[in-house]
Order: structure tokens, then C-alpha cells, then sequence
């Protein structure tokens, strides 16, 4: 009997990329600004604050928007 399955790919981000993280601690807008084949770093337009995390994202939906960063939490 087939199973049902949910697969998860790290999704091949690029520097310069604006991203939305939906959820959790790590959520909101950021801009990607390096990238190792680990590691990721990004920057938070709104407070400049730079962090460097594993990479952890995964695609959900990509979408056109007129307005970013989203100031709207």
C-alpha cells in the first residue's frame, strides 16, 4: 500500500535573496548576505542586526509582494 510521504530540500538560497521566514523564533523578514555549503548569514532590514545560522530553509510558497520588508507582524 502507498504511503503518503512529505519530503523537505533545502532550498538553494542565493546572497542578495529577500526571504520570509513564516514561523517560529527565527521569523520575519531577512536579506541574504553569505552563504557557505553549512552555513547562512542574513541581515535584518529593519534593524541591521547580521546573524549566521546552519541552513535550515526549506521552500513553502514564493510569491510577488509590493511591499517588503513587511513591517506588519
Amino acid at each position: 500500500m502507498a504511503q503518503q510521504v512529505t519530503i523537505f530540500q533545502t532550498y538553494p538560497l542565493q546572497v542578495g535573496q529577500k526571504i520570509n521566514i513564516a514561523d517560529g523564533p527565527r521569523r520575519g523578514d531577512w536579506l541574504v548576505i553569505g552563504l557557505s555549503e553549512r552555513k547562512m548569514q542574513l541581515r535584518c532590514p529593519v534593524s541591521g542586526r547580521e546573524v549566521e545560522w546552519e541552513r535550515f530553509c526549506y521552500l513553502v510558497e514564493e510569491r510577488s509582494q509590493e511591499e517588503w520588508p513587511s513591517l506588519m507582524d
